[in-house]
């Protein structure tokens, strides 16, 4: 099977996932309840695949879909303040055709970039518990056999940091010891790949500056090169 093929069947595993019944109520629920501001809309209401270049040699890595974003669009970062932050810095280092997204049908193209979640349900305040975590993390073992010209690994955030050490470590590429301490354009490396660690593009980290766009544009720009 091609690697297109290959993502394609485990989209469709992921989209009909529930395996998680206080994930399946929440997303349900939102998807029902809505936000006043896109109440004439269609919500999603399902998990949230990843996303991008069949042939990727770069994983951008997430925490979860919001609940008015990814929950609402079904693309992942799409439909919210994140994704645009996230897909505008894309496009300026090269890795996208448009600098935004609003829905899954706006022509938007990654290019040599995937862009996933940790975890696919939208999560009540974005914290999933451990053992949902952990049922969502075979997904995430999957796409990382699926890519074979992935050489770097972004993740946003630490509990998307964590996941994907943990994720390497399980496919015996393990990250090498000590293993650095996550923060801001900390790199690590696992097996014969690279880490290059970001913030989490929230509100609360691009609204007080902790995360502007010049450094998430830094990270996205080292990640290129790593990738060759």
């Amino acid at each position: 099977m091609s690697a297109s093929g290959a993502l394609n069947r485990l989209t469709e595993e992921i989209v009909g996932c529930r395996a998680c019944p206080r994930l399946v109520a929440w997303r349900e629920q939102v998807a029902v309840e809505k936000r006043s501001a896109f109440a004439d809309e269609e919500y999603w209401g399902r998990p949230v695949p990843g996303f991008g270049d069949p042939r990727a040699r770069i994983l951008i890595l997430g925490l979860a879909p919001a609940a008015h974003g990814g929950n609402r669009t079904g693309r992942v970062f799409t439909g919210d303040r994140s994704g645009d932050f996230l897909f505008a810095s894309l496009f300026r280092t090269g890795l996208a055709n448009q600098p935004s997204s609003v829905h899954r049908g706006d022509g938007l193209e990654l290019r040599d970039a995937y862009v996933a979640a940790a975890v696919r349900c939208a999560p009540p305040a974005n914290r999933p518990t451990t053992e949902e975590r952990d049922r969502c993390f075979p997904f995430l073992v999957r796409e990382l056999t699926l890519f074979d010209r992935l050489r770097v690994v972004v993740p946003l955030g630490q509990f998307a940091y964590d996941a994907a050490c943990r994720a390497l470590a399980h496919l015996n590429e393990p990250v090498a010891r000590p293993r650095p301490r996550f923060g801001h354009g900390v790199e690590a490396t696992a097996g014969g790949r690279r880490i290059v660690c970001s913030f989490h593009p929230s509100q609360q980290n691009t609204f007080t500056g902790r995360l502007t766009p010049a450094l998430l544009d830094s990270v996205l720009n080292r990640a290129v090169a790593l990738a060759g």
